[in-house]
């Protein structure tokens, strides 16, 4: 009888491999960061077979390290960085560009062309998405457009997309000999190219970015079989794929509308389970798959996506210098009392949620001689406290349920500063679980359910237990004061791009 399900998450700058035992408890992990590209100002790129390297490292590592047979495991499921592009050959897995990133904006101008014709919202109605160089269509145009003879290849089904689920799972059960070219309906519902209601792709959208529909992957549920791995953990049934966003809805058990969680990593992305219908949004935010069990109806969130929040603190490290690692932030903000009048908007790719402003760019306003590096600090983690907030408000005006708690997890959870101030700027407690790698636990739990290691929600439900609860303690109307400034800020970071 298995005794562990297990989940491989590829993330924005690392991959990990996580192995999990049936109360959902960590039972092994590695991780390994990659190569971030920066070719030119607003291009971000990863090396797709670098990322390849780094899953097979980590599967060996973990499995090494806690002493688990792969023969022990019953499945094992993917959850990745989502809307990052890549275009490879099907008969060598060669990919034929890097990875164009989430956070890339090279596809600015192919968006407002886009949106010349019938504006932002052109395809909102049937995707949930705003025109945005978020997501993956645009990029995947781009390629086509750019590298010379991938165009051609890619009408005779010689070379095929995917988001990087795809390109994992395709390498894991084989990739060119005979690897699986899938996506789920989380994936799939980030690419501008799937009808939210057919749950395929929209031939009508394709044709207008001139893709081809050869090059796609099948769209199947979140949790089923899709194939067998080869390699280190050869014939273990692939059974489990969701978005990294995704996959922390589900392993933070959010399975009932109304229910919500905010993730704290590169970025900041909240989710809220709006059932078996899709809501569209009135106030900028996305309406997307949440995920789909087996034959089961498909159940919809709503999402306030976030470009940089965690990637602000890295920044600060590597190119200020101004700490030595990540953990740093919280001891040097903790050198002042407040943010001495500073606000931090760090639209370092434009803004995203409720704003989708590819024109702004990132600011510091209110700098006085008093401003010193905790104040900066301070600021820099403020920044994913409000950021939520915005977010926050635009989920309460779209679903018409205010939000009562709301349930955190990530790195940046850890950050005593940002949670407590999380709190008292919206004014709900904040609530961290034991396990706050719920990312992986999702998948890991998409993965079981698909093969009968966990059989339902209830069981699910149980594993999930509290580790600690932040109350606001801030004053209404200091809480306001606070925010209006704040959007004072952001109004300062428009139209900085001509």
């Amino acid at each position: 009888m298995a005794k562990y399900a297990a989940a491989i998450d590829q993330g924005t700058t690392s991959t990990r491999f996580m192995i999990f035992d049936h109360s959902g408890n960590v039972v092994g992990v590695d991780q390994k960061e990659h190569e971030q590209i920066y070719p030119k100002p607003g291009w971000v790129e990863h090396d797709p077979m670098e990322i390849w390297t780094r899953t097979q490292e980590v599967i060996e590592g973990a499995l090494r390290r806690s002493g688990v047979s792969p023969k022990d495991i019953a499945a094992v499921g993917v959850t990745n960085q989502r809307e990052t592009t890549i275009v490879w050959e099907k008969a060598t897995g060669k990919p034929v560009y890097n990875a164009i990133v989430w956070q890339d904006t090279r596809t600015d101008k192919i968006c407002n062309e886009l949106a010349a014709d019938g504006g932002q919202d052109r395809f909102r109605p049937k995707t949930g998405l705003p025109l945005a160089t978020y997501f993956s269509g645009p990029k995947i145009k781009w390629i086509l457009d750019n590298v010379p003879g991938v165009r051609e290849k890619a009408e005779k089904g010689e070379v095929i997309f995917g988001n990087i689920d795809t390109w994992v799972i395709w390498n894991l059960t084989g990739g060119p000999q005979g690897g699986v070219h899938v996506t789920d309906v989380s994936n799939a519902s980030r690419t501008m190219l799937m009808n939210l209601e057919t749950l395929d792709w929209d031939d009508e959208i394709l044709g207008i970015l001139g893709i081809p529909r050869a090059m796609l992957p099948a769209i199947r549920p979140s949790s089923e079989v899709y194939g067998y791995a080869k390699g280190l953990l050869d014939g273990i049934p692939v059974a489990g794929d969701l978005g990294d966003q995704q996959a922390a809805l589900f392993g933070q058990a959010c399975y009932s509308p109304g229910e919500a969680k905010n993730t704290y990593g590169t970025g900041c992305f909240m989710l809220l389970n709006t059932g078996t219908r899709p809501v569209p949004s009135k106030s900028g935010l996305l309406t997307t798959l949440a995920y789909k069990i087996g034959d089961q109806p498909a159940v919809y969130a709503l999402e306030g996506s976030i470009a940089i929040t965690g990637a602000l603190v890295q920044w600060l490290r590597d190119n200020l210098k101004m700490i030595e690692s990540s953990k740093d932030v919280e001891p040097l903000a903790r050198t002042v009392e407040d943010n001495g009048g500073i606000y931090f908007v760090p639209a370092f790719s434009g803004l995203f949620a409720p704003y989708w402003r590819s024109d702004a760019r990132g600011v510091i306003v209110g700098l006085t001689r008093y401003i010193n590096r905790g104040h900066i600090a301070r600021a820099a983690l403020e920044a994913t406290a409000y950021q939520t907030r915005e977010v926050l408000d635009a989920m309460n005006a779209d679903s018409g349920v205010p939000l009562t708690a709301l349930k955190v997890d990530g790195g940046m959870v850890y950050n005593e500063l940002l949670m407590q101030f999380q709190a008292d700027i919206l004014g709900v407690p904040v609530i961290r679980p034991k396990v706050a790698e719920t990312t992986s636990l999702g998948a890991a739990y998409a993965a079981g359910m698909a093969v009968g290691f966990w059989t339902n929600f209830d069981e699910l439900r149980a594993n999930w237990q509290v580790d600690k609860v932040w109350q606001p303690q801030m004053r209404a109307e200091e809480r306001e004061r606070l925010y209006a400034g704040w959007k004072k800020a952001v109004q300062r970071t428009f139209g900085w791009v001509e």
